[in-house]
């Protein structure tokens, strides 16, 4: 079965219950393929990552393999407002920046007759762009498996960034840092670049995206610029190194 988010953020969970962690969040408009079902849960997979969870049998708008199929060939269309409406005779649905707008066009998806009159992104956008765009979530809150400029992860950040640009990344930190390609020294770094730490154990826990000048802009706390040294993340406030340095990465 298929189906495609119809309501504003939908939580994904490690597991089949309310009460389970939520590992990342489906947004307005996302389609995906549902691998088990039961009355109250949905085991799915989502097109844009591959990613996996479970969801609210109730949270979402089932579509045949036909319209499934035909979202996947279509371009992607996003709002680029931090928040806006979807509008429907007797529907005012809010919804975030980052949610999916490719199925209003077509009317045996968008049943309810959505429309849409904010501001909207598509294509693939110059690499300069991304840190305009990922200023937009400045002070959003940490919230793990967060995807919205109202609470998100550090990868989640990462990852919703480069989607309004065009460009695809997986959704874990550790899973971007399988993507692209090492750069030897931050030196070589330029604004745009993934910044990749580690813990004791040497797995990757934390991702940013390089400024100019050996800053970096990452969700810790809150979506937040700090300085990045050859240690890693220092943090002023704090006064104190608090995230160490693994890799950074040219994804484009």
């Amino acid at each position: 079965m298929f189906a495609i988010c119809n309501l504003s953020i939908v939580p994904l969970r490690i597991e089949a219950s309310d009460r389970s962690e939520i590992v990342s969040q489906i947004l307005f408009g996302e389609h995906f393929e549902i691998l088990e079902h039961n009355k109250q849960w949905s085991k799915v997979r989502l097109h844009f990552d591959d990613y996996e969870g479970w969801i609210d049998s109730k949270q979402y708008q089932l579509i045949s393999e036909e319209h499934y199929q035909m979202l996947c060939k279509e371009a992607t269309i996003l709002n680029f407002d931090l928040v806006e409406y979807i509008t429907a005779k007797t529907t005012l649905l809010p919804i975030t920046l980052g949610a999916s707008l490719s199925f209003l066009n077509y009317s045996e998806i968008n049943t309810e007759n959505y429309e849409f009159e904010g501001l909207k992104i598509s294509g693939v956008k110059p690499k300069s762009h991304l840190i305009n765009t990922a200023y937009m979530y400045l002070n959003a809150p940490y919230l793990w498996g967060g995807k919205t400029p109202f609470g998100i992860d550090c990868s989640g950040f990462t990852q919703m960034v480069y989607k309004l640009n065009g460009y695809q990344l997986l959704r874990d930190a550790s899973q971007q840092a399988t993507q692209g390609d090492v750069l030897s020294f931050i030196e070589e770094s330029e604004p745009g670049d993934l910044a990749f730490f580690d813990n004791e154990e040497g797995n990757i826990i934390h991702v940013g995206i390089m400024l100019e000048n050996n800053y970096i802009i990452h969700a810790s706390g809150k979506v937040r610029i700090d300085r990045l040294d050859h240690l890693g993340i220092y943090n002023a406030e704090l006064n104190r190194h608090t995230h160490r340095l693994r890799v950074i990465k040219k994804i484009i």
